[in-house]
């Protein structure tokens, strides 16, 4: 069996270590995991060529499973599936196809993501939060939030004009949603929890403004500690990393992919950290 993650740039993705970890562990030996540079453009003719899949002609020994999909997938894969879940659909974005039955399916394993990673920092459910961008990632925040009971939340976007679609995420999610500009940022940081979904380096202006948060997830893993979770870390503040929402999202997606419940995650977990680790030597 076959499976891959797509993307643009796909060329520092974690997802082959942590996949390939698991299938070891699993015993999978005969199924492999690839990355792929894939863009919008390319996206519809590159799934028509991954053929055979899984449930179509009598030898599946060279079928293709499932993908793993980054940005800027998660959106314009969406018209290109045969179902969609309930979550990708809220969100408005699949970050996983799972092939099946000679069907696309897609599935957003992003949210499950934030929340283990959460539940596994010890973050208590908070009754207040700011999210620090307007991506597809930011949506996927805001359904965490719900699904740990918050039903509002303050958005901080450089311009809001560009928020239409996060908007609407939080509308279909039924979350009460302030939009303002980062300039509000002092004022909206007095809350339990603070979300970065900025990506790497962006979030380094505000470190010492967010120092004095009680708790801060920021999605970025390479470098690890970003200067904002030094500050938070410092302060006394719980700090969670992008590498434990992309380790558990990873986890669901093997398990939707194989159909099998025991998935490795402290080798995957290993896998991970053993390649961050030679990235920064590598680097040094």
């Amino acid at each position: 069996m076959r499976a891959a993650v797509m993307g643009s740039p796909i060329g520092h993705s974690l997802s082959p270590y942590l996949h390939r970890a698991a299938y070891h562990a699993m015993g999978l030996d005969r199924w492999s995991y690839e990355a792929f540079e894939c863009d919008e453009a390319r996206l519809p003719g590159l799934l028509d060529e991954l053929v055979p899949v899984r449930g179509q002609g009598s030898d599946d020994g060279d079928a293709w499973a499932g993908l793993s999909l980054t940005m800027p997938l998660k959106r314009a894969v969406l018209p290109l599936l045969d179902t969609v879940s309930e979550a990708a659909l809220e969100v408005g974005g699949a970050n996983t196809v799972v092939f099946r039955d000679g069907h696309r399916h897609g599935h957003n394993t992003d949210v499950y993501g934030i929340e283990q990673a959460l539940a596994e920092a010890g973050v208590p459910a908070p009754r207040s939060a700011t999210v620090l961008g307007g991506g597809a990632t930011a949506a996927s925040a805001l359904a965490a939030l719900r699904d740990l009971g918050l039903y509002s939340a303050t958005l901080l976007v450089r311009d809001p004009a560009r928020a239409g679609e996060t908007m609407a995420v939080a509308e279909r999610l039924g979350v009460a949603l302030a939009v303002e500009t980062f300039d509000k940022l002092d004022a909206l940081t007095q809350v339990d929890l603070v979300v970065s979904t900025l990506p790497g380096g962006a979030a380094d202006a505000f470190a010492d403004r967010l120092a004095g948060v009680p708790a801060l997830f920021d999605v970025v893993y390479s470098p690890w500690p970003t200067s904002a979770a030094a500050a938070v870390r410092a302060a006394g503040g719980t700090v969670v990393g992008g590498f434990a929402m992309l380790l558990h999202q990873a986890v669901r997606q093997v398990e939707l992919m194989t159909g099998r419940a025991d998935v490795p995650v402290a080798a995957m977990r290993a896998a991970g950290e053993a390649e961050l680790v030679g990235r920064s030597a590598r680097t040094d």
